[in-house]
């Protein structure tokens, strides 16, 4: 029998989703799924939410959207633009009632409109405020199959290196290092200006003596922050994927590398060995690691308390539009005093970190 997981969790006896969802579930059962998380009480990390991918067939999410909620569905969504196997076939569907997904439905089509999401969303995530349409929208996408993604990564430019090594290698970080800034952004922006703000602060970092963790990518705002960085003498650490890895390859002079088998577990080892974090202009990745650190925050992970984030909410001079407006605006309800600081400029994200780093 083929399994859906269900998100979502019942708030008490009086909780209003409580109907709709014993109602789903009927339906679902009747029409020959199984269930997984029925009761909406299965805990979701890191470490197991790609176990949790592969033993499901297909996923839904339930009204009163969570931020660990949205977390689980933008990761879903990253995985569809990452080509991550195990999620072939697998529809995704909202079920949005109370309108509760606007907010991050909202802020993927911004993105979309801003070019770091290529994917049409509706292709991806498919949305419905009626309980009854799940289970047949569930039976004909599954008929019609999920698109495959176009890769975000490109491929290794002629000449390039294709052979990678894919192992861990380690650099301790050099004497005097103040801490180690973590830059979650994009691998795939290729305006100029945007790339010259990543290699800038890359630059930044490594002449102020701070070390420069990424996504280990090449391309985009991704491999400017790293070469940036490394040009000026700095200390690079990244975690990356076997397959992305072979689409694109390693950036030059990483000094340590750490690799994982999927996209969950590099974000954990990038979060474990940063001190600090800056959310430049990306896309749905970014959104879903920005939604990581503040929820670990909210569960007191230790040492995320005192781990500043900052997001660098640049000008778009294509649109005019500020990058991250609709993620600060989705955040905003989840969020408590302190959580992140926003920045408009490039040269206020340094000092922005710096008074907030432990000991300052």
């Amino acid at each position: 029998m083929p399994f859906v997981r269900l998100a979502g969790t019942i708030q008490g006896a009086d909780d209003p989703n409580r109907e709709i969802r014993a109602r789903l579930l009927y339906l679902l059962f009747k029409d020959g799924w199984d269930i997984y998380n029925s009761n909406g009480d299965q805990r979701i990390t890191l470490g197991n939410i790609e176990h949790k991918i592969i033993e499901s067939d297909a996923f839904v999410f339930m009204p009163g959207a969570t931020l660990e909620d949205l977390f689980k569905a933008v990761s879903i969504f990253v995985g569809y633009q990452t080509l991550d196997r195990n999620l072939d076939g697998k529809p995704t569907i909202l079920l949005d009632s109370d309108r509760s997904w606007q907010g991050l439905l909202a802020l993927i089509d911004h993105l979309h409109q801003l070019g770091t999401v290529m994917q049409n969303r509706e292709e991806y995530l498919f949305g419905t405020d009626d309980p009854g349409a799940v289970s047949p929208m569930l039976a004909e996408a599954k008929e019609r199959g999920v698109p495959v993604s176009r890769s975000l990564h490109p491929p290794l430019d002629d000449g390039a290196e294709t052979d990678v090594p894919l192992q861990t290698r380690d650099k301790p970080e050099p004497e005097g290092n103040l801490g180690n800034v973590c830059v979650f952004c994009s691998a795939t922006i290729a305006d100029p200006a945007y790339q010259k703000d990543g290699y800038e602060f890359g630059r930044i970092l490594a002449e102020n003596q701070y070390g420069c963790v990424s996504g280990a990518g090449r391309s985009g705002i991704m491999g400017a922050v790293v070469k940036g960085a490394v040009e000026h003498g700095g200390w690079a650490g990244g975690s990356n994927v076997p397959h992305i890895i072979k689409l694109e390859g390693l950036p030059d002079g990483l000094s340590s590398f750490w690799l994982r088998p999927d996209i969950y577990t590099r974000m954990e080892v990038m979060i474990e060995r940063s001190d600090a974090f800056v959310i430049f202009p990306g896309g749905t990745g970014t959104v879903q690691e920005m939604l990581a650190l503040l929820i670990f925050k909210h569960q007191r992970i230790e040492g995320m308390e005192k781990k500043p984030i900052v997001i660098y909410n640049r000008r778009d001079e294509k649109t005019g539009l500020r990058f991250w407006d609709p993620m600060i605006k989705l955040l905003r309800p989840w969020s408590r005093e302190g959580d992140f600081a926003v920045v408009n400029e490039l040269d206020e994200i340094l000092p922005a970190l710096a008074e907030r780093m432990p000991g300052a």
